[in-house]
C-alpha cells in the first residue's frame, strides 16, 4: 500500500480499516503451504476477520474447515457456505441456544469444545441426537479454560455417554504471546496434547483430531502429535506479532488509515482512537500500536478518538492532513469494531468487505 493515496475520492473520509489485498493473500498462501508441508489439516480462527470472502478463500487454499468463537460466529460462517465447523469454546447451552446449535447441526457438521463432565453431561442433554461432535479442550499452560490434560479420556467418555460423538482433543497456548515464549509454549502443547490423546486411548477412545496452534506458535507446532492448526490472526497480523517476531513488516495486511490532526513537540495526533484500533496493549508491547512504513514510530497513548504517536528524531515530521496508517496491536479486537473493510489491491481500492460476524458475540 506504500504507493496508495489515500487522500483519493474513491477512498472514505479517515479513519478507517484497509486490507492490502496481496499482502493477505501471501500471508494465507503461506499459512496454508506451512500446514501441507508439515502433513497438518489447517482450521484457521475466523474470529480474526469474521469476513465470509476471506474464510472462501481460505477453504480454497486446503483448509478442512473454519474454527469460531461463538455460536453468533458460526451461523454467519454457516449463512455464508462454510459447512464445516469448529466452535472453540465451553458453552453454556441455555434452551435458545439449544435449539440455534441444532438448527445450526442442520446445516453444517459442527464440533464443540468441552471441558469439563459436567459441560459434556450437560451439552449432551441439550442437542445429542443432532450430529454435533465434541472436541475436548485441555490446558496447556495458558490457564483459561480446558481440563488437566490426563483427565481428557474423562471428559470424553461423560460426552459418550451422554450420547455425543467424539471429535478429538484441542489447546490453545495462549501464553506463547509473549517475546521468547512462543517455542516454549508450542512444546507445552505438545506435552498436553500427547497426553490428552493418550487418555482418550486409555479410555478406548480415538485419540481423533489433535488440535493445536496460534500464529506464535504455529511455526513450532509439533507435527509429530498435532493433526490439525488453528491460527487466526496470520491473515492479517498486527504489531503485537512483528513485536513477537511472528512476521515483518511486508506481512501486515490490515492497517487504519488515519489522518495527522494535530502536533505537539515530535508527537503527531491521529483520528483513529481506541474504538477504531482497540485497547489491547500487553506489558511487553512497546506502544498502542505501530505506523506503518515508520518503524521506529510508536503509538504512546490512545483515547477514544485521538492517538498520540511519538515520532523518531531523524524522522520528518508528519503535517497536519498528512495521512499514515497505523498498526494495531491486535488485529482481531480493531476488525470486531468495523462495519467494513476497505480492500486494496495494486495501490488502488477495490471494493469493500463486510464484517458479517462483527459483534456476534452470543
Amino acid at each position: 500500500m506504500d504507493q496508495t493515496n489515500f487522500a483519493a475520492p474513491e477512498f472514505p473520509s479517515t479513519p478507517f480499516l484497509c486490507v492490502d489485498a496481496e499482502v493477505m493473500d501471501r500471508n494465507l498462501a503461506a499459512m496454508a503451504g506451512r500446514a501441507a508441508a508439515a502433513g497438518l489439516s489447517l482450521r484457521p480462527h475466523a474470529k480474526t476477520h469474521k469476513v465470509p470472502e476471506i474464510a472462501r478463500r481460505q477453504l480454497e487454499l486446503g483448509a478442512v474447515g473454519l474454527t469460531v468463537a461463538t455460536l453468533g460466529e458460526a451461523e454467519v460462517f454457516a449463512a455464508a457456505g462454510c459447512t464445516d465447523l469448529f466452535l472453540a469454546y465451553p458453552l453454556w447451552v441455555t434452551p435458545a441456544r439449544a435449539a440455534r446449535i441444532k438448527s445450526l447441526a442442520a446445516r453444517a457438521a459442527l464440533r464443540i469444545g468441552v471441558d469439563s463432565v459436567e459441560a459434556a453431561r450437560e451439552l449432551g442433554q441439550a442437542v445429542a441426537g443432532c450430529g454435533v461432535q465434541v472436541v475436548v479442550e485441555v490446558d496447556s499452560g495458558h490457564h483459561r479454560s480446558g481440563c488437566r490434560p490426563d483427565d481428557a479420556g474423562t471428559v470424553a467418555q461423560a460426552a459418550l455417554d451422554h450420547g455425543l460423538a467424539v471429535a478429538g482433543v484441542f489447546t490453545f497456548p495462549g501464553h506463547g504471546y509473549g517475546p521468547g515464549k512462543r517455542g516454549p509454549a508450542a512444546g507445552q502443547e505438545a506435552a498436553a496434547l500427547a497426553t490428552a490423546a493418550a487418555s482418550l486411548v486409555a479410555a478406548g477412545i480415538p485419540a481423533g483430531t489433535v488440535s493445536g496452534g496460534s500464529t506464535p506458535t504455529a511455526a513450532d507446532a509439533d507435527a509429530g502429535v498435532l493433526t490439525e492448526l488453528r491460527p487466526g490472526v496470520y491473515a492479517f497480523n498486527d504489531a503485537q506479532q512483528v513485536e513477537l517476531g511472528s512476521c515483518g513488516w511486508d506481512d501486515v495486511a490490515l492497517t487504519a488509515v488515519a489522518t495527522v490532526v494535530s502536533s505537539t513537540g515530535r508527537s503527531v495526533i491521529l483520528d483513529a482512537g481506541s474504538k477504531v484500533l482497540g485497547a489491547d496493549q500487553p506489558a511487553w508491547a512497546t506502544g498502542g500500536g505501530r505506523i506503518l512504513g515508520m518503524p521506529g514510530a510508536r503509538i504512546t497513548a490512545l483515547s477514544e478518538h485521538h492517538a498520540t504517536v511519538a515520532i523518531p528524531d531523524g524522522v520528518p515530521m508528519p503535517r497536519r492532513g498528512d495521512i499514515l496508517q497505523a498498526v494495531p496491536n491486535h488485529v482481531c479486537a480493531a476488525v470486531n469494531l468495523a462495519d467494513e473493510l476497505v480492500v486494496v489491491r495494486d495501490g488502488a481500492p477495490a471494493g469493500t468487505w463486510a464484517v458479517a460476524a462483527r459483534g456476534r458475540n452470543n
